[in-house]
């Protein structure tokens, strides 16, 4: 009896510990986030006539509920759910109840979205907005040319924020449109992507942030493959400190109307006047290029040390760097770039 009593109490205890294991389990999952570091929004449907119980399955698609268990728990606990129909934002970074009451918030109004492309100049951007009948044609260039109406965490003494408005998809209620809240939110995502993750690097890197910025777009123009960047970076960096010419012919594009008017471009290559002709010109042209991504920012701040002076790239984008002017010559003849 003594030892069907011991085992019992055994199998009591290890019930007991079992149930709270699963107790602790369910209650961290509830009130912990999935990832406390998130950045990324996710707009939610909820569907009309759904309820909580319904919802679960595409919580848990959405990743921000663990396990359908997880889900049953919370509700049981929290009693109900009601849920308005409509688009909600929730992210990782919530927690259970958290997210509840953002699903029983009013939803988001609907809004509209209108995409910054990689590399698009001021003037690109300007022209698919009156394009899209959202601005006046000139209304965001002329915007972009004051720094000194938006905010910023540095000082923005440059004469016009070209480089410094980020490349992504935007969206807006509809009607409520405003060039200056958009040049607003590119300013703020770059601000959130790049320049506060690297602030100190930027402090420590010898470069100022306006010439880290000219750099990058310059990269995000010229090297179409991220990986290969830093390379990049690393010569044009050596060749601006001994004041040699950069020889990036994407500079001499940037005044044209169009970006891919050869004719123009080629009398741009022979102006040994004109401020953006890197292949004449020593130093950095005197603005960014375009809107310029993480990837290119991120090559500007932490280029590659390597003993080259010239690249070209083949007809695959790969990239062959070469020390020297005959090694570069080499490879012209070798991969057929002239």
């Amino acid at each position: 009896m003594k030892k069907l009593a011991t085992v019992l109490v055994v199998l009591f205890l290890l019930v007991v510990i079992a149930l709270g294991g699963a107790w602790f389990f369910l209650e961290s999952a509830t009130t912990l986030p999935i990832d406390s570091q998130s950045t990324t929004d996710i707009t939610f449907l909820v569907p009309k006539g759904a309820n909580g119980r319904s919802l679960g399955t595409a919580l848990i698609e959405a990743n921000v509920v663990k396990s359908p268990l997880v889900w049953r728990y919370f509700l049981y606990r929290r009693g109900t759910l009601n849920a308005k129909a409509g688009k909600h934002l929730i992210s990782q970074r919530m927690t259970l109840p958290q997210i509840a009451e953002a699903l029983e918030a009013p939803p988001l109004v609907e809004d509209e979205p209108f995409v910054v492309v990689e590399g698009w100049r001021l003037r690109d951007t300007d022209k698919a907005l009156s394009e899209k009948g959202w601005a006046k044609p000139g209304e965001y260039w002329d915007a972009a040319k004051h720094p000194e109406k938006f905010k910023a965490p540095f000082p923005l003494t440059m004469t016009s924020l070209e480089g410094y408005l980020y490349p992504e998809t935007y969206r807006f209620p509809v009607g409520s449109f405003t060039v200056e809240a958009l040049i607003q939110r590119q300013l703020d995502l770059f601000v959130e992507r790049f320049f506060t993750p690297q602030e100190a690097a930027i402090k420590s890197s010898g470069r100022t942030l306006d010439q880290i910025v000219v750099m990058a777009s310059l990269l995000e123009r010229e090297e179409s493959v991220p990986a290969q960047r830093k390379t990049v970076a690393g010569i044009l960096w050596k060749r601006f400190d001994k004041s040699t010419p950069l020889g990036v012919d994407a500079t001499s594009r940037y005044e044209l109307e169009e970006w891919n008017d050869r004719k123009a471009f080629l009398k741009n290559l022979r102006d040994e006047d004109n401020a953006y002709n890197s292949r004449h010109k020593a130093g950095l042209p005197p603005t960014a290029l375009g809107a310029t991504t993480t990837d290119s920012f991120l090559a500007a701040l932490h280029p590659e040390d390597n003993p080259y002076w010239y690249y070209l790239h083949d007809k695959n984008k790969q990239i062959h760097p070469s020390r020297n002017a005959a090694e570069h010559e080499k490879l012209r003849a070798q991969y057929d770039v002239y």
